[in-house]
């Protein structure tokens, strides 16, 4: 049975997926990994789901404020045994209805290109690619997009 948790970074489960995260991210961004990883740390991660199969933590999402309004999606993350079942739209769904209840109106988040799973997820999510933002202007390999909180 899939159970989401609401937490933040003291989690010890959201740490260790994080960690499996990165070192995914490592071989995938490849020389582009430091750039972006500099912009990934969890101290500012007071929003944070993990989802268990039973007692097991198998994926994890995060958001911290961006602005006013709009929070950052960060740190989406399933274990590849729980891939394409539907557990990145239950921990995705989570994150944006916590935001909602923050009173924030959007959600912005960033991706690479070579994140092919991921953009097309982002696209049937309902978010919409936007013009590059803070320190992601101007990099070609980084697709930003927004998703409206109705």
């Amino acid at each position: 049975m899939l159970t989401l948790k609401r937490t933040d970074n003291s989690s010890s489960d959201f740490v260790k997926l994080v960690a499996e995260l990165d070192a995914y991210l490592k071989i995938t961004d490849g020389d582009d990994h430091s750039f972006y990883n500099q912009y990934n740390g969890l101290e500012n991660i007071h929003h944070a789901v993990v989802l268990y199969d039973g007692e097991s933590a198998v994926g994890c999402g995060a958001f911290k404020q961006f602005d006013e309004e709009s929070v950052e999606v960060k740190r989406m993350y399933v274990k590849p045994s729980h891939r394409g079942t539907g557990s990145a739209t239950q921990i995705l769904e989570a994150l944006e209805l916590w935001a909602k209840e923050e009173g924030n109106k959007r959600c912005i988040l960033e991706t690479g290109e070579r994140q092919v799973e991921a953009v097309k997820f982002y696209h049937k999510s309902g978010y919409k690619r936007i013009p590059n933002y803070g320190q992601y202007a101007g990099v070609e390999n980084s697709y930003c997009f927004e998703k409206q909180l109705s």
